[in-house]
């Protein structure tokens, strides 16, 4: 064998063998509109790059990037044409990028950490945030509320959690709504220790729904629902309040493993029953109008729009078999407050208790039955007045 002959098996020898998959390093040899056509250094095997293996950004100009002589490194991807053993080769740099960003990313998953990335464009379903590679975002893990415009998210850096990596399948899920719900949690464990049913507080109303009011109170939403915004009927949340809106509400219950506050507006003020009774005490003898009767007793008219109960026991000191035997509608009758129940909106009341009372405010004092009998004798039906001037007169 010839000298020349050994020197080039010898070359062949030192020349490494490109296999599919492997990382090499690449020397550019051209640069055309949609390629660079190049050479693995050290192989003596030629291929191509693809303008969107060497960069995502569809508009950029490979001659602005690179020029004959640039070297990097490549994923080989597959074979020109053929299997052809040190053929050419198609070769990338993105796919080499995700790579190594997936290598990284699965750390990150595995530890439970988080990541930023910036939203790159929208589409159906979701949104595509670039994180070193690629991955989806999906509208229903963007919030913790449904989101139905996914246009103002475009361009903006969001913390992310990832949700499933597969990088055979090229597959990345992402969620913003887990780290919203981490940070409520916290949240509404803080908030929720500082306060007590019962508790009045302020807050500010963020947002409506058809069945209530959402209304931030020290940075957790607690419901306002639709029945505790008013004593008065609400069709709409919309109809009494607005977002943005101060109001003052009151903590009707708290719930830690469902992490919700249940909130009123209404029984932070005075309801109507409250207000038409505010003049009403216990003792009390006023003359009100009988309205319905019923078979254990009377209702009577205490305020406009508001009444109380005469049980059947009440309405005389004689036994009343039914009420109707002895009141009518519309009959106004002396009556006398026993008892005012708020919570249960009740107030009691008696006729025979009134009567009573009419009874021993017209009896005379001891005082004055005592001077009255001092001037009547068993015989007499009158008595002498100027008697009863003189001694006055003397008393003086």
């Amino acid at each position: 064998m010839s000298e020349n002959s050994n020197q080039f098996l010898a070359a062949l020898k030192a020349m490494g063998s490109v296999e599919v998959g492997d990382i090499v390093d690449l020397e550019v040899l051209s640069v055309e509109d949609n390629q660079l056509n190049v050479g693995v250094q050290g192989a003596g095997v030629e291929g191509v790059v693809m303008r969107r293996e060497f960069t995502t950004d569809t508009k950029a100009n490979l001659s602005d990037l690179v020029k004959p002589g640039d070297t990097f490194k490549a994923l080989v991807t597959r074979h020109t044409s053929g299997d052809k053993e040190n053929g050419d080769f198609y070769f990338s740099v993105t796919r080499l990028k995700e790579r190594k960003a997936f290598d990284d990313l699965q750390k990150v998953y595995e530890a439970g950490e988080t990541i930023e990335g910036k939203v790159t464009s929208s589409v159906r379903g979701g949104l595509l945030v670039d994180v070193g590679t690629r991955g989806f975002l999906p509208a229903s893990l963007i919030s913790n509320r449904y989101v139905s415009n996914l246009k103002p998210y475009i361009g903006k850096t969001m913390k992310l959690k990832i949700t499933e990596i597969d990088p055979a399948k090229n597959r990345l899920i992402l969620s913003h709504k887990d780290l919203i719900e981490e940070e409520r949690e916290e949240v509404f464990s803080k908030v929720a220790s500082q306060l007590v049913v019962g508790d009045i507080v302020e807050g500010k109303v963020s947002r409506l729904a058809n069945f209530g009011a959402f209304v931030d109170v020290g940075g957790v939403d607690g419901l306002v629902h639709i029945s505790e915004i008013s004593y008065k009927h609400v069709d709409k949340p919309s109809d009494a309040l607005e977002v943005g809106q101060d109001v003052k509400v009151k903590v009707i219950g708290i719930d830690d493993d469902r992490h919700r506050i249940s909130l009123s507006i209404k029984q932070t003020e005075p309801s109507p029953f409250e207000q038409a009774t505010s003049g009403l005490h216990e003792g009390d003898v006023f003359e009100g109008e009988v309205k319905s009767l019923t078979n254990f007793g009377a209702f009577v008219e205490v305020t406009d729009g508001t009444q109380g109960l005469v049980h059947v026991s009440e309405i005389s000191n004689k036994h009343v078999e039914k009420p109707s035997d002895v009141l009518k509608v519309g009959q106004t009758v002396k009556v006398k407050v026993l008892n005012i129940e708020p919570a249960e909106k009740r107030i009691s009341l008696s006729i025979k208790a009134a009567a009573d009372n009419q009874v021993a405010d017209d009896q005379p004092s001891k005082t004055q039955a005592t001077d009255t009998a001092k001037y009547m004798s068993n015989d007499d039906n009158g008595f002498a007045l100027g008697d009863i001037i003189g001694d006055q007169l003397k008393d003086r």
